[in-house]
């Protein structure tokens, strides 16, 4: 029996939640196949920049957390692997965006409240409208992925191979670099951009650590996301602390139990 069913908060932030979790597992599941995962963890703290700018400029914080996010993504895919691939280069741009986000931020302080709920996330405060259009995002995003997804894996596994094919890997990684920016920007607002790895890598890597297999893999992770978002935020409303930090450390503990039982069958074997 799943708790707090009767109250309308836990209806929407199970909604979301488990939408945005399934999305973020499934477009995260190729984020850790590339190696861009610190990459995606930039994406979030850009998207927090933005909507701290649209906060100034007396614009709905969503539209620059979007607005950012998406621009990042594809800058990030214009960019090419090799930057993609420099972590010093990614981790500057990550300070530079923190930075600039807290100097919006102390601009205006009037509604620094909807901008700090972007770090930190806020699951049991969206409101229907949010959680309509977490799951409208999410579809999209998920829609989007099983277009390419053939195209995608090849690309992934061995881009020079998916090359000598014909198969337009630049487009490809610019229309993923925009699923994942999407991802991201409806994400950040319910778990947080400083715990965005919880849905984007967490179920990802527990599922490529229990089986190797693409299709499989890809659909083990979904199920993990969205378990996971449920479990975080029944443990939140049965015993307390914040939903945010259960999914953490639900998160972290499913990457230790799956990376322990590959370890184990890999030594019976």
């Amino acid at each position: 029996m799943i708790l707090g069913l009767e109250y309308a908060f836990m209806r929407q932030a199970l909604l979301a939640s488990g939408a945005i979790g399934a999305a973020a597992a499934a477009v995260g599941y190729f984020v850790t196949l590339r190696r861009q995962t610190f990459a995606a963890h930039a994406l979030s703290h850009i998207g927090f920049a933005g909507a701290a700018g649209a906060i100034v400029l007396g614009l709905s914080a969503y539209l620059g957390l979007f607005a950012f996010t998406l621009a990042a993504g594809v800058a990030l895919a214009l960019a090419g692997r090799r930057l993609r691939q420099r972590d010093v280069g990614i981790g500057m741009v990550l300070m530079f965006a923190l930075g600039l986000g807290v100097l919006f931020l102390s601009l205006y302080t009037r509604n620094a409240q909807s901008a700090m709920s972007m770090l930190f996330g806020s699951i049991v405060g969206i409101s229907a409208a949010q959680a309509r259009l977490s799951l409208l995002v999410a579809a999209g995003a998920l829609l989007g992925l099983g277009l390419i997804y053939r195209p995608l894996c090849l690309a992934s596994l061995n881009p020079d191979m998916a090359r000598t094919r014909g198969v337009p890997v630049n487009l490809l990684d610019l229309l993923f670099a925009l699923l994942l920016a999407a991802t991201v920007a409806v994400a950040v607002p319910v778990i947080g951009a400083l715990l965005i790895f919880a849905f984007l890598v967490g179920p990802p890597a527990a599922a490529q650590a229990l089986t190797r297999r693409l299709g499989p893999g890809v659909l083990l992770s979904m199920l993990l996301g969205v378990g996971l978002a449920c479990a975080g935020l029944e443990a939140s409303y049965a015993v307390g602390w914040p939903a945010s930090t259960w999914i953490a450390a639900l998160s972290f503990a499913l990457y230790l139990a799956a990376q322990g039982w590959r370890s184990l069958r890999d030594t019976l074997r």
